[in-house]
């Protein structure tokens, strides 16, 4: 049995290593439909839901380098590991379903880009604009400006034309 436990808790200590996010969850009644679905939309953004027991996350973790207090978990726990480089779209995700579902879920801690955040901070800057909505943003504030100007611009070159044509008529 010690060989298995060992198997089991390298094979976690591997995933957060491998994840450039993790997201610690406390969840309850999660119902064998509602778990597919909500792996389904973690699939859909770059990530993967996996049942730990607290022992050997705890173990992964320490010897990750990462440092979880115990005394978070409690209840079942969930990890959401994230493999995409915007953790965010994975932190939306979970939001969103927890939402959604009657709180099933909550994010109880996460380490994203090598931080480690408490779960009201991980659910703040997740109700942020995403990285694409911010280049959106930020792209749209730079033309603006142009586009503006060329708007003006074209007025006044239109105007006297649009002032000899009337007379004209």
């Amino acid at each position: 049995m010690r060989k298995e436990k060992e198997l089991l808790l390298n094979e976690i200590k591997e995933k957060i290593d491998a994840s450039t996010a993790m997201l610690i969850t406390r969840y309850e009644k999660l119902e064998p439909n509602t778990s597919w679905r909500f792996r389904d939309a973690l699939a859909k953004s770059g990530g993967f839901f996996e049942v730990v027991r607290k022992r050997v996350l705890l173990k992964a973790a320490e010897k990750s380098g990462v440092q979880i207090d115990p005394t978070l978990l409690e209840g079942h726990i969930g990890v959401v590991f994230v493999t995409q480089p915007d953790a965010m779209v994975s932190a939306k995700a979970v939001i969103k379903f927890s939402e959604e579902n009657a709180n099933l879920l909550k994010v109880i801690c996460g380490q994203i880009e090598g931080k480690f955040m408490s779960g009201a901070d991980v659910e703040m800057i997740a109700k942020l604009p995403g990285l694409d909505d911010m280049r959106a943003i930020m792209l749209g504030l730079f033309t603006s400006p142009m586009s503006q100007m060329l708007a003006v611009l074209e007025a006044v070159m239109a105007g006297p034309l649009s002032v000899v044509e009337q007379k004209s008529e």
